[in-house]
């Protein structure tokens, strides 16, 4: 179990940090530097689903993936 609790673990340190980058794209007023962390947090928030749901979000793909919005 320890493996699957670190990777939930670290699914939701990913899942936490992405939410701060949102928040901080959220604030900034420079473009560019709004849609370099809106990318960056969306690229921790496609990890933190195959990190923390391995199965699930292999037999689901992309089809389910506007679940958490």
């Amino acid at each position: 179990m320890s493996a699957a609790g670190e990777s939930g673990n670290r699914a939701q340190q990913m899942r936490e940090k992405a939410q701060k980058l949102t928040e901080a794209a959220e604030r900034t007023t420079d473009p560019q530097e709004r849609q370099k962390l809106k990318e960056q947090a969306r690229g921790l928030q496609e990890q933190s689903k195959q990190q923390g749901q391995p199965g699930e979000s292999r037999s689901k793909g992309t089809a389910g993936g506007g679940r958490n919005q």
